[in-house]
């Protein structure tokens, strides 16, 4: 017999932990950009944060599966898309890159949205395959599935966002059947490309190879590639224990953080509520992957489970990354913070990856 489904079947608590961290996130985009050119960001964060909160509630009503036999034709649409940004007059250009394509007053970000796409067609391959031993040829497969809109935006160039990919194909193997053997080789294969290509200088420009050496040794460049890395150390042990107060951290109040409100707001938060406050946000975000684990387990079927496990690990690894990178510990790639930092296109991508959280959690036990 079917279970009626309703939204009482929702996770409350998850959009209870989201809700929070979406709250921190407004405050603290106002607070960081009070006294510069950003001021207002926070309303229109607010404004991306109702409309993912109404793609998310829309999303969880269509059935997942159903997401799943479209994914292919969404998948060609999102490779057309990357394609078209690269082509003058139809890619939008800003900061040296060219990502978006402007749809009136919108800037549209293929990449963003081909992160959800992508977990739906990782999940969709290696479900179909019956989670048994994978074959080099099934291996293959997988890697061009991912490799090809990773090199897509890497000529954007979008580096940040292309190694968001990786993880979803390194979780897609794992769950989908992949041994030690096969493990060891790769990494070994991936090591020696990453060494030859940056070798050869095709791989990445000057201004990304300075970006990931800069946070070994800052203090070589401190006003060039180490600046960033630099300041944002700066602005973390300043703020101690307690924090300097909303609207006080003079690193942040000074514009010597660059981009507070974007990719270095935890820089920011830190300085301004200290070391108890950036705990505070991290145990946010460990009770929301841990929670989203927990859905990944009580899912009715393979393709959920790896969907879900999908969404853990981008989200997992943009925290990682861009925690690591404000603390010195991992180099400036550009990845934003989940739910914190200011940017339409990321909270989108959040929201309606939760979205589809939800519609498998709903669907737990309809038969």
């Amino acid at each position: 017999m079917r279970r009626f489904m309703s939204f009482r079947d929702f996770d409350w608590m998850l959009l209870g932990l989201v809700g929070a961290l979406c709250v921190v996130s407004v405050l603290e985009i106002y607070s960081a950009t009070l006294h510069t050119k950003y001021v207002g960001f926070h309303t229109k964060q607010i404004y991306w944060i109702v409309g993912g909160l109404i793609a998310m509630f829309v999303l969880s009503r269509i059935d997942y599966h159903k997401l799943i036999d479209f994914v292919p034709w969404a998948y060609g649409f999102f490779l057309f898309a990357l394609m078209a940004v690269l082509i003058p007059g139809i890619g939008h250009k800003a900061l040296g890159a060219r990502r978006w394509i402007k749809l009136g007053p919108i800037l549209f970000q293929p990449s963003e949205w081909m992160k959800l796409v992508m977990i739906l067609a990782v999940a969709r391959y290696f479900a179909n395959l019956g989670a048994r031993n994978l074959t080099w040829k099934e291996i293959g497969k997988g890697f061009a599935l991912v490799g090809v809109p990773m090199l897509l935006i890497l000529k954007q160039p979008d580096l940040g966002t292309s190694l968001t990919y990786v993880p979803v194909l390194i979780i897609g193997m794992f769950l989908g059947g992949i041994n030690l053997k096969q493990a060891s080789i790769l990494i070994a294969a991936g090591l020696v490309l990453i060494v030859g290509g940056w070798s050869s200088g095709k791989l990445l420009k000057p201004y990304q190879k300075a970006r990931l050496t800069g946070f070994i040794n800052p203090d070589n460049d401190p006003r060039g590639a180490g600046y960033q890395v630099l300041q944002a150390k700066i602005a973390v042990g300043a703020g101690g224990i307690w924090g300097k107060g909303a609207e006080k951290g003079t690193q942040t109040q000074g514009a010597f953080i660059p981009i507070p409100h974007a990719d270095f707001i935890f820089a920011a938060y830190s300085e301004e509520h200290g070391f108890v406050g950036a705990v505070f946000v991290l145990l946010l975000y460990f009770l929301i992957l841990m929670r989203l684990i927990q859905n990944a387990q009580t899912a009715a079927d393979l393709p959920g489970s790896l969907i879900i496990m999908g969404i853990v690990a981008v989200l997992t690894f943009q925290i990682a990354v861009n925690v690591g990178m404000v603390i010195g510990f991992m180099p400036v790639t550009g990845i934003p913070l989940p739910l914190m930092s200011y940017g339409g296109s990321s909270v989108l991508f959040t929201f309606l990856a939760l979205g589809v959280v939800m519609n498998i959690r709903m669907r737990r036990f309809v038969n």
